[in-house]
């Protein structure tokens, strides 16, 4: 393994090529033979699970339950909301035909031409059409209000330039769908999973985010508002890592969703939906790993820590097996998660460039020498520091620099993004700066017209509008125009 860890490209050298060898060589994801889409191997998808297991612990604690709706979407569906089949036309995958015969010039297999489907389905690409369909059968009176439904699921959105985690043609995710009697309660919805979304990118993944609403360009395709968390990655660049949407009345206008209300009075069914991704693997890696592999916040990380033993002959080892044991046991006591590798099939060496290439935040070692001592040798992948340990009160040791670990990685990516977050007033010095991978706090006039021309003119678009900070007025640094406060700009991913 250490001569594949040369082989990693440096950050500094080439940053994609860096994350795309980290991916595969941490064994997190492979591209699948299907263009554009992704193999999520069991290291990676250990990932997931954590994330998967943590976040729905969450959306519970606000009162949401998990449903499934079907991967197929009457094509007609996506016609009835004008902006949403806009923003999604040029990416959804269609199927028309059900079934396959051979080929009677024995070349395979081809379509059945006689087994057209009466109306073509669309693969997925999220699902609200489906999902506001449904529940006009559900939704009668204000009695049924509100439905507070989460959907852990895959969908498929024709990507054409694709980049494991980051961007593939087929993902996992989940996308929360609530239905509402009240503008305000659909609101404070939106908001609230926004919070949620915060709250666990900074406590579980270490990522520090800020918290805005889109401009109406970026808006997600049919919502009337767009909130999200924008997490900086190393190389400077944005990666949005979360987003939640007030809807309005846009779907259950478009599916004729009525309530009746108190009164008896007829209104239309407020909306929200909110959703994150595999992406999330890919913000994690991103904002946190080195030259030498991954860097996993404890949280998350698959085996918080690993213990490998230094030994000569079989004698020795079951010596080391006996006290490696009681420490297994101790730590796994206290909720750590704990993997010993005392396989003999790989030298240590090559086991300690293995895990440090995996990201495991800590490793323990124990050979002869620390069993006459009563130590172990701790290691941190955050800081590449070793020290030697006593064996007694190893366990409460382990559990406050797992928390220590957790910490100062978090505190080194809000460090990193301060630093490169900067005040521009001048068009001149926007252009300038953007080069060097920062986020711009900038004025802007509100208009897509001055939107476009910094997209088109540097590659940089509005992250999203701040919910907090700085909300001072100014005027916008291309056209000169008011500006109500300052916007981030940043590059993005």
């Amino acid at each position: 393994m250490a001569k594949e860890l040369k082989e990693l490209t440096s950050r500094s050298q080439d940053y994609s090529q860096w994350y795309l060898d980290l991916v595969l060589k941490a064994d997190l994801a492979e591209n699948s033979a299907v263009r554009g889409c992704m193999v999520i191997k069991p290291y990676g998808y250990a990932i997931w699970e954590k994330m998967q297991r943590q976040l729905d612990d969450m959306f519970k604690e606000t009162g949401h339950m998990n449903a499934y709706f079907p991967l197929f979407i009457p094509k007609s569906f996506l016609s009835k909301e004008a902006d949403h089949v806009e923003g999604f036309a040029k990416e959804c995958a269609v199927v028309t035909h059900y079934r396959l015969k051979n080929d009677p010039d024995g070349k395979g297999v081809i379509v059945d031409p006689d087994a057209k489907l009466e109306e073509e389905l669309i693969v997925r690409p999220t699902s609200e059409t489906i999902i506001w369909n449904t529940y006009r059968n559900w939704i009668q009176s204000y009695r049924d209000l509100p439905i507070l439904v989460n959907q852990w699921a895959n969908v498929v959105r024709w990507e054409m330039r694709t980049r494991l985690f980051l961007r593939t043609a087929e993902f996992l995710w989940q996308e929360g769908h609530t239905a509402h009697a009240t503008k305000e309660e659909a609101v404070e919805e939106a908001e609230k999973m926004l919070n949620v979304y915060a709250q666990f990118a900074e406590e579980y993944m270490a990522v520090p985010v800020i918290k805005g609403v889109k401009s109406a360009s970026e808006r997600f395709a049919g919502a009337v508002d767009t909130y999200t968390i924008e997490a900086m990655m190393q190389d400077g660049k944005a990666l949005q890592s979360g987003t939640s949407h007030f809807l309005g009345q846009n779907f259950a206008k478009a599916f004729d969703v009525k309530f009746a209300d108190k009164e008896g009075k007829m209104d239309y069914v407020w909306a929200t939906s909110w959703g994150v991704s595999t992406r999330l693997i890919g913000a994690l890696i991103m904002a946190h790993s080195d030259d030498n592999g991954l860097v996993l916040p404890p949280k998350l990380a698959p085996f918080q820590v690993v213990i490998v033993p230094i030994y000569k002959g079989a004698e020795q080892l079951a010596l080391i097996n006996e006290k490696v044991d009681g420490i297994v046991k101790s730590l796994k006591a206290l909720g750590i998660s704990v993997k010993y590798d005392n396989a003999d099939n790989r030298k240590p060496g090559w086991k300690f460039s293995e895990y440090e290439l995996k990201g495991v935040p800590v490793r323990l070692a124990m050979g002869a020498r620390d069993m006459e001592n009563n130590t172990v040798e701790v290691a941190r992948r955050d800081t590449l520091t070793k020290e030697t340990v006593s064996c007694d009160g190893l366990d409460m040791y382990i559990k406050n620099l797992l928390d220590d670990i957790q910490a100062n990685i978090y505190k080194k990516a809000f460090d990193f993004r301060a630093k490169q977050t900067i005040t521009v007033e001048t068009y001149e010095e926007f252009k300038e700066k953007i080069e060097e991978g920062v986020f711009i706090l900038a004025h802007w006039d509100g208009t897509a017209e001055t939107e476009e021309k910094v997209k088109a003119e540097t590659k940089a678009t509005i992250r999203c509008i701040p919910l907090e900070g700085d909300k001072t007025p100014g005027k916008c640094m291309v056209t000169g125009k008011p500006s109500a406060q300052r916007v981030i700009f940043a590059r993005a991913y």
